[in-house]
């Protein structure tokens, strides 16, 4: 396995949970709070990619298009159907085309694709920092500068979906549980979807890389409500009517692992000691469980949900096949 993948499985294994102010039920605001374009590169006959100045996250930020037949000579009032990809823990959307390889897919020629970066260990989330607020907040950029900027300019039209790896899946359900009508279909892969159950697990894989993750979500004791408020376990009743799919590894080695072990994370030995025999991915295997939480509790609430349960760890590329297994639910979403 190569280092870039290896120090991505270590920061795709923090995606945490959300802290901060709620950004309430309504749809994204037409008119964008910030998002001004600072650069647009187009990198081959569909990639595009778009260097933003964002308020929201205090500074620059990246999203890429993969366009849609047709979208070089649109008109104004044209609009495609738009999937949003959202990225896991370091933030790079260049995983989306470089490891999932989303441009080979037959399926999304006729859907605008928009997959924005975000800051390192962002968690698709407004940071709590101790209270203060402020930048980075991820959600606020997502949802008031990156979509109406997109609905607004590049032809994303309001039939939506979204799909996310790790912490990018977190982010896609705890938007879709709080924003009513947001996506019509949501797909997450390897994520910690209810995280408020392993706590210490997530606060240790940000102190692992270097993140102050109290400064993200607060003290799990003390700002427990915080951790509430946007685990997508505790809002399942926001997903009622949206087509869910969940898919994740339990742990155990899998034909998709790449050689290299996931890293010890100090502060994780009480999860390495309760896991099952045959566990070498203590965060895939809560992240397993955490999925299986979810899938249980949509079941009961009669969500429509589907859900993938494999052997498998958290570094290996099992996102490129599970987002096309997602892909008959997300695509149907679209065509409505």
């Amino acid at each position: 396995m190569s280092h870039a993948h290896t120090r991505r499985t270590i920061l795709s294994a923090g995606a945490l949970l959300s802290a901060g102010a709620l950004l309430g039920t309504a749809a994204p605001a037409k008119a964008d709070a910030g998002g001004k374009v600072l650069a647009e590169r187009h990198l081959d006959d569909r990639l595009v990619e778009l260097t933003l100045d964002s308020p929201a996250l205090g500074g620059p930020s990246t999203v890429a298009l993969l366009t849609p037949r047709g979208w070089g000579r649109r008109r104004p009032d044209d609009r495609w159907p738009t999937l949003y990809l959202l990225a896991g823990g370091d933030g790079d959307h260049t995983t989306w085309t470089s490891l999932f390889a989303v441009q080979e897919l037959a399926e999304l020629r006729d859907v605008l694709v928009v997959m924005p970066a975000m800051p390192l260990f962002g968690f698709w989330t407004d940071w709590w920092n101790h209270g203060a607020g402020g930048p980075p907040r991820v959600r606020t950029y997502f949802l008031r500068e990156v979509v109406p900027l997109m609905e607004r300019a590049y032809g994303a039209g309001p039939v939506r979906a979204a799909a996310g790896e790790s912490q990018g899946g977190f982010g896609a359900l705890g938007m879709a549980s709080r924003v009513a009508g947001l996506f019509g279909a949501v797909a997450a892969f390897g994520a910690p979807v209810h995280p408020v159950r392993h706590a210490e697990m997530w606060l240790s894989g940000a102190k692992y890389v270097g993140v102050d993750g109290y400064a993200i979500f607060g003290d799990p004791w003390k700002q427990w409500r915080t951790w509430l408020d946007w685990d997508p376990y505790r809002h399942a009743g926001g997903l009622r009517h949206t087509p869910v799919y969940l898919a994740s590894g339990d742990g155990r080695p899998g034909p998709l692992d790449g050689d290299e072990p996931d890293p010890h994370i100090p502060g994780t030995e009480k999860w390495v000691a309760l896991a099952d025999e045959g566990v070498v991915s203590i965060t895939e295997a809560v992240c397993g469980e955490e999925t299986r939480m979810l899938s249980d509790r949509l079941a009961s609430l009669g969500a429509p949900v589907s859900t993938h349960l494999y052997p498998g760890g958290h570094s290996g590329t099992y996102g490129y096949r599970e987002l096309r297994h997602a892909l008959p639910m997300l695509t149907a979403a679209l065509r409505r």
